[in-house]
């Protein structure tokens, strides 16, 4: 039976170690002929060339997609120039309606102001006229309660001082006044 090449060793026989060949080739060989059938049989495919149009076509693929997406990013970037314009359109705007209500406001107070100050002048012109109106009635009131009670003392005196002959004599005198003027 043949010996393992440890049970060699242990009856001191010394192992020669060989490589197995097959067909008179060793195992070396014929990974190297394995490899050029296999080269050989890649190129005989065009295999290079199918592999050069593959990454040729991903590399067309990412270039269309590179471009896409700077396309895009122009895009995005036109829109965010429209959209900041349209921001900074409608703060100049909020800016200026809030400048317009505020000149308005100032001119509804301003007119506010000069219609209540007319308003007071108005009034203190009717109150000032009221006043005229009242004091000249009054003066008038005054007046004739003063004419009736000069009369009435008038009419007093010369009721205790004039006696019948003296309204005879006062109208006879009239009289002869009035004659001497007609002629």
């Amino acid at each position: 039976m043949p010996q393992t090449g440890i049970e060699a060793i242990e009856a001191g026989h010394t192992v020669v170690h060989e490589e197995p060949s097959a067909l008179g080739m060793t195992a070396t060989a014929w990974v190297s002929v394995a490899m050029l059938v296999l080269i050989a049989l890649v190129l005989w495919k065009k295999v290079p060339a199918a592999l050069g149009r593959s990454l040729d076509g991903r590399i067309d693929a990412i270039r269309r997609q590179l471009a896409e997406a700077s396309e895009l990013r122009a895009e995005a970037e036109k829109l965010r120039a429209q959209y900041e314009k349209q921001l900074a359109d409608a703060q100049k705007e909020a800016a200026d309606i809030r400048e317009l209500a505020e000149h308005q406001a100032a001119a509804i107070v301003e007119k506010a102001e000069e219609d209540s100050a007319a308003l007071v002048r108005r009034r203190k012109r009717l109150a000032e006229e009221q006043i005229a109106v009242e004091e000249r009635a009054a003066i008038a009131e005054l007046r004739e309660t003063a004419a009736k009670a000069a009369v009435e003392a008038a009419r007093r005196l010369i009721a205790d001082k004039h006696d019948a002959s003296a309204d005879r004599e006062m109208i006879d005198r009239s009289i002869r006044q009035i004659g001497g003027s007609v002629h």
